[in-house]
């Protein structure tokens, strides 16, 4: 598995598309975490379950850990579930990538 995360609009998808190119990649993984904490899931449970499907994928997540701490419980716990997930998934990663300014620095 390869984590590349960073801001919105930072080139992670271009990057994983030329990097990557025989490899499943995976889009919105912090929108998909959205969803479960609005559906109340059980977030870990979730994403231990998508890193055992998903071994071989490269997983694409903004990071949404600065700025700000939201006021709407939702969106505080969203942050907190993204943050959890990145680590889990970053733990089982080959490789850990961090997209700034369209330059990916390889962290793990």
């Amino acid at each position: 598995m390869v984590l590349i995360f960073g801001g919105a609009y930072q080139g992670k998808l271009d990057y994983a598309k030329q990097t990557f190119e025989n490899r499943d990649i995976v889009e919105d993984f912090d929108k998909w975490i959205l969803e479960l904490v609005k559906a109340e899931a059980d977030v870990a449970e979730e994403v231990r379950r998508f890193i055992e499907k998903n071994r071989d994928a490269v997983v694409i997540c903004c990071d949404i850990s600065c700025g700000v701490v939201p006021i709407d419980p939702i969106l505080r716990k969203w942050r907190e579930a993204v943050g959890r997930a990145l680590a889990a998934i970053a733990r089982q990663s080959d490789e850990v990538i961090r997209m700034f300014c369209g330059i990916p620095t390889k962290i793990k």
